[in-house]
């Protein structure tokens, strides 16, 4: 194990398309939703424990969550676990834990990897990262993990690879990013062979990433660069004074999309960002009839291709249905049809008009 490796694991998010199962107080990161008894937070770690050092993973999460982290991660150093004050998106979260190492190692090499992704075959997926890293350590390279895409998903956002450029090891380099396609779009890039599913997982070392900050967003450098103030008493203030100015910016837009020395690793371990109840039903072990149901008292009649996740305990009757997505938790209860869950985000955000917060 090297002991310059590092695994950053971006856990502040909410979830909200997980509604009523993540809501805002305990969002999705923190819950075991497939039933293994480790929270995704907690398979996160696991995935990256056989490659980085404990000592070497920091968290980034938002201050109300920093708690629940060091409940799930006892392990972790509790100067490892960082609490953003505001949700600022992705580029902000990785550049706070770049300054960080560079504090304590600056010939570091970090994986950055989102806390709520579901992976089949771990073993494959070490490889792949292990092989990632090994390639970004002694380059100037940011490297991202691309994953071959399935069907023609509109979910995900897609990274087209050089398809005649050389590669080392697999890993080729980047010619486009683009954003979440339509359905007609996304046929056209499967149809292609060059467009990858982008997992938001990143790879690249201390210097690379340093290097890319300062030329790409020379502000948010700027506000992040003063490494008198890590490890120390005055982190906290100088932290929330950086998150008042920093703008909210993804590392997609604001580095990835810009820089050059852009590469990716094409794989196929079996992945899922589980971002709707949809991907879940997609992983969960299902019935005779495609319905794939948590909770003892759960009975179904004349009814298919359905998600139900019900609290033990809790009986519920479906009858003559077919592609629901059917919830509960604490009182709240979720009924939606599957083709319409990029919505729940959207009507979560109504909730929230009507009622504020006590709901979500």
């Amino acid at each position: 194990m090297d002991k310059n490796f590092y695994c950053v694991i971006m856990a502040g998010g909410v979830g909200s398309r997980f509604w009523p199962l993540s809501r805002q107080k305990h969002p999705k990161q923190f819950l075991d939703i497939l039933g293994t008894g480790r929270t995704l937070l907690q398979m996160t770690f696991d995935r990256f424990k056989d490659i980085c050092p404990t000592e070497n993973f920091l968290v980034v999460t938002s201050q109300e969550y920093v708690d629940k982290v060091k409940e799930q991660l006892p392990e972790i150093p509790v100067d490892n676990i960082l609490g953003e004050p505001a949700r600022r998106n992705t580029a902000p979260c990785a550049a706070y834990a770049a300054f960080k190492i560079k504090k304590k190692n600056p010939g570091a090499t970090m994986v950055v990897t989102p806390a709520d992704h579901f992976i089949v075959d771990t073993s494959k997926f070490g490889k792949v990262v292990q092989e990632a890293m090994d390639f970004a350590k002694d380059r100037i390279a940011l490297v991202t993990i691309g994953i071959k895409p399935t069907r023609p998903e509109t979910g995900y956002g897609y990274i087209q690879m050089c398809g005649d450029c050389d590669s080392t090891n697999g890993i080729v380099p980047v010619r486009t990013f683009t954003e979440k396609p339509d359905y007609e779009m996304a046929k056209v890039f499967i149809e292609n062979g060059e467009f990858l599913w982008n997992s938001g997982i990143f790879i690249w070392s201390v210097k690379s990433i340093m290097r890319a900050i300062e030329e790409y967003m020379p502000e948010m450098f700027s506000l992040f660069d003063d490494l008198s103030k890590y490890y120390t008493e005055n982190e906290k203030s100088f932290i929330e004074d950086v998150y008042t100015k920093v703008k909210a910016t993804s590392i997609d837009y604001g580095i990835m999309e810009q820089a050059s020395d852009v590469y990716v690793y094409p794989a196929d371990f079996g992945w899922s960002d589980l971002g709707t109840w949809g991907s879940l039903y997609e992983y969960s072990a299902k019935d005779e009839n495609r319905n794939a149901v948590s909770g003892n008292l759960v009975r179904l009649f004349n009814s298919k291709n359905s998600i139900v996740k019900m609290p033990d305990g809790k009986l519920v009757v479906l009858n003559g249905v077919s592609d629901l997505i059917v919830a509960e938790y604490d009182g709240m209860i979720l009924i939606s049809a599957k083709n319409e869950e990029q919505k729940i985000r959207q009507v979560i955000n109504e909730i929230k008009l009507e009622f504020g917060e006590k709901y979500v």
